[in-house]
């Protein structure tokens, strides 16, 4: 079956929202939106007003102001979580330099003999050899004008520094379980072993990959749920997740909380994210699988943030 639709101007984009039912006030606004927008990046968000998902047909009411306003919390979500990611992925950015260098020497990611699976291994290799070959960073420049007799990568303390978060947790993941820094690592996140560890930076990536490429959070399905402690260290939830709850941005919220909590006992992401969900009273938190009234859980309320 080949594709046949073919490209729509401004109006006829108007238009045909209009004709599936979508309430369209004012046509100057919405000339503006999908020329900034895009109408395809939209769509992601008129989704859930269709009650007729083959057809195309909204339900009585929706308006396309909604929408735009959905669009605009979901876009300040994002960069509140990236925001919240970076400070936890510096953190273990620094603990995996620092300890796994210390217990081995500078250049452990590069020997084999430390981890589990080396064909994972040799792909991040070439994963950090992409990175290395195209930073503009210069103390990576400087590095290699200086030692360009040494055919070694730079030392861990420079390399980690450009590899991305998901190459950071498959390094870590991937560390023989006889490293003694693997589970130290996760103690100091308050995590009892480095599979919970693993587990919620894998899934943080997922969120931090859709944040950086613009992506959408808001009422979606994410794969790779963090796998939960049965008696974490530090103040968590009460009320767990079940079943498609597990694949909410939720769950994922929760891991992050507590890594800052971990990380920066000071943080102010509660009220960070309180503020944001105030700002949008309109928004339906059980599209992100968020419960009523989660404020309170005894995660969310770590000295309270203000």
């Amino acid at each position: 079956m080949k594709f046949t639709k073919p490209p729509l101007s401004i109006d006829a984009q108007i238009h045909k929202l209009r004709s599936r039912g979508l309430v369209i006030k004012n046509d100057e606004f919405a000339r503006s939106c999908l020329s900034r927008f895009s109408y395809y990046r939209l769509s992601g968000y008129w989704w859930s007003f269709q009650s007729d998902k083959i057809n195309h047909l909204f339900k009585p009411n929706s308006k396309f102001e909604t929408v735009v306003n959905l669009y605009y919390f979901d876009s300040e979500l994002r960069a509140l979580l990236f925001d919240a990611i970076e400070k936890i992925e510096i953190s273990l950015r620094c603990k995996l330099t620092y300890h796994v260098s210390q217990e081995f020497d500078a250049w452990w990611f590069e020997d084999p003999n430390n981890f589990m699976d080396v064909s994972e291994h040799t792909n991040s290799l070439r994963l950090i050899g992409k990175e290395l070959s195209r930073t503009k960073e210069d103390f990576i420049k400087k590095h290699k004008l200086k030692y360009f007799s040494d055919t070694r990568m730079p030392p861990s303390w420079k390399t980690l520094e450009v590899v991305s978060m998901g190459t950071l947790s498959r390094l870590y993941g991937n560390l023989k379980l006889s490293c003694k820094s693997k589970n130290h690592i996760a103690n100091s996140f308050s995590l009892p072993n480095h599979t919970y560890l693993h587990s919620w930076f894998q899934s943080i990536s997922l969120i931090r990959n859709i944040c950086a490429h613009h992506g959408r959070l808001w009422n979606k399905r994410l794969t790779d749920p963090p796998k939960l402690p049965p008696k974490p260290k530090e103040a968590w939830i009460k009320k767990m997740p079940k079943g498609r709850e597990y694949h909410s941005l939720y769950i994922r919220l929760c891991c992050i909380k507590y890594l800052l909590n971990t990380t920066i006992p000071s943080n102010n992401f509660t009220y960070r994210l309180y503020s944001l969900l105030k700002k949008y009273p309109n928004i339906d938190i059980r599209a992100l699988g968020m419960p009523e009234g989660w404020y309170n859980e005894p995660l969310w309320n770590h000295k309270l943030d203000t």
